[in-house]
């Protein structure tokens, strides 16, 4: 499992957009979005680059959590 925090996602159609490009590029992967702490966790997938690079495609700034 891995955390972006996505600061510029602020209301239920950025949850979407988001939730549907990384589902994109792994339909397998579990998504849990948290809109108010701007927070996304992603698990069943490893490629957390890739998941990096949809959000950003999709027009937000991910940003890793640790």
């Amino acid at each position: 499992m891995f955390e972006f925090e996505v600061n510029d996602m602020t209301c239920g159609h950025c949850v979407n957009t988001i939730t549907k490009a990384i589902q994109d590029i792994a339909p397998s992967a579990s998504v849990e979005v948290d809109p108010g702490k701007h927070l996304i966790r992603i698990s069943g997938t490893s490629d957390s680059d890739g998941v990096a690079k949809a959000i950003r495609d999709a027009g937000y700034t991910p940003v890793t959590k640790t």
